[in-house]
């Protein structure tokens, strides 16, 4: 899987909730940061939050830190 950068555009900014976000397991809302693989699945992108009162960064910045493929498409 060869993954490309995620550039940021007005898209690239939730304008109503799609559910849970699969790294970090919080919602994503309307108004978040995203980052859209090209596999189109969308993450937590650009932002500083509380999660059980340790601050954690982007979800999909982190997890491309240790892993090289998409989090709930591992395979391909």
């Amino acid at each position: 899987l060869t993954l490309s950068l995620c550039v940021l555009s007005p898209e690239d900014v939730l304008s109503k909730d799609a559910g849970e976000c699969a790294i970090c397991l919080e919602e994503l809302q309307q108004g978040d940061t995203i980052a859209r693989l090209p596999c189109l699945c969308i993450y937590h992108k650009g932002q500083v939050f509380l999660r059980m009162d340790v601050k954690v960064t982007s979800c999909i910045d982190e997890w491309f830190e240790v892993n090289r493929s998409c989090p709930e498409h591992p395979s391909d």
